[in-house]
């Protein structure tokens, strides 16, 4: 159970096919326990395609399409991770502007493993301290980025992890930045 009640805010899960499986279901099942409610944005309709690494994993329902989605509608938005989902993401214009009008709202944002490609891309990330895996490090220096190699990095409501063995501290952090809201220092 969370330290922290986030009762009554909504999140948005933004993936698609190629998704870490790990990193959708666990920050899914901690801002569940803490009590919101997350929705799966997607540029995919139907059913998205987890991956457990490089096998096939569960599928998952879309609840919602990225071209339709708006940040007004949440209270924080989660990117998990995943190779072909996080490149897939970066360079289509509808998760792009989703993810900036988080940024330029002051809520709350999470990004794990190579969840940050979209942030590049959104060019959210120049001046900001994070973390990413590790394969990631030179594009979001190349972007301005302050990029360190710890377990979860924290600044203005942007949280960061580097991989699943992340995902406790990652999940604590993101269910505390949710309860306490928008950030005056989070900008696009």
């Amino acid at each position: 159970m969370s330290a922290h009640d986030i009762s009554g805010k909504k999140v948005a899960f933004l993936l698609t096919d190629g998704v870490e499986q790990i990193e959708l279901t666990s920050p899914w099942q901690a801002v569940q326990e803490a009590g919101g409610s997350p929705v799966l944005v997607s540029p995919a309709s139907g059913t998205l395609q987890g991956f457990n690494g490089v096998d096939k994993g569960d599928t998952f329902t879309v609840d919602l399409d990225v071209a339709d989605a708006n940040a007004a509608d949440f209270d924080a938005l989660v990117l998990p991770g995943g190779v072909v989902n996080a490149d897939y993401l970066r360079v289509n214009k509808d998760a792009q502007r989703f993810a900036r009008d988080f940024f330029e709202a002051g809520k709350p944002v999470a990004a794990i493993c190579h969840g940050p490609w979209l942030l590049i891309d959104a060019e959210v990330v120049k001046g900001r301290d994070l973390t990413s895996f590790h394969t990631l490090a030179t594009d979001l220096r190349n972007a301005g980025a302050n990029w360190s190699d710890e377990e979860v990095v924290v600044d203005q409501g942007l949280v960061t992890s580097r991989t699943p063995d992340d995902l406790e501290a990652f999940n604590a952090k993101v269910v505390e930045e949710i309860s306490e809201g928008q950030h005056a220092g989070q900008h696009a």
